[in-house]
């Protein structure tokens, strides 16, 4: 504990921090139920995601053998060419937002690959796409995870350190005035005593 002056000065420091750390407390608390509630959300929205790709991937596990078929999956089938995002804000937080993207296939022979081919692209827009904003979910699950741990530490400091250290060092002070005030009045009566029996 720091060692802290005990005087009136000291007093009032003592309660106004005492009152700000009160007053930023709840709303520090809010953060943080919004940010736990936050990636919640976020986290489901994950395990949609996960779920859907697990089902898109196993209805590919049926075409497996037509994928070995020599020549007929061109490489580079489906690319990528723009991912659209914005920035978001959170309880503070930049995050970025997938807003989707734009994917295209690449060219190939109509008359030389199999009509499959036509499926399987749409099938792996969709999986390339959910793999995209999964990416852009989990770097918000990231940055909203580093505040939750921050705003905890602020709350848990407020708490159990500056809340109970700030109480203790009013409670030093009032006490040490309030002896010093009884000793003044004493010392004050004893005077007043030696003073009467000087004038006896």
């Amino acid at each position: 504990m720091a060692k802290i002056k005990l005087t009136k000065n000291e007093l009032k420091k003592q309660k106004d921090a005492l009152k700000m750390y009160r007053r930023y407390l709840p709303t520090l608390m809010l953060k943080k139920q919004q940010l736990q509630a936050e990636i919640r959300a976020v986290d489901a929205r994950l395990g949609e995601l996960e779920a859907e790709r697990k089902r898109l991937r196993d209805s590919f596990s049926s075409w497996v053998a037509v994928f070995a078929e020599e020549g007929a999956f061109p490489p580079g089938l489906v690319r990528v060419k723009e991912i659209r995002r914005s920035r978001g804000n959170i309880a503070g937080v930049e995050i970025p937002v997938f807003l989707g993207s734009s994917l295209e296939a690449a060219e190939y022979d109509l008359y030389g690959t199999p009509l499959w081919v036509d499926k399987a692209v749409e099938k792996l827009s969709s999986l390339v796409s959910m793999d995209l904003e999964a990416e852009i979910l989990r770097e918000q699950s990231r940055l909203l995870g580093e505040e939750l741990r921050t705003t905890s530490q602020r709350v848990n400091l407020f708490e159990k350190v500056k809340i109970p250290e700030a109480l203790q060092n009013i409670k030093r002070i009032r006490v040490y005035l309030g002896d010093q005030q009884t000793a003044a009045v004493v010392r004050g009566k004893i005077a007043k005593a030696a003073m009467a029996r000087e004038d006896a």
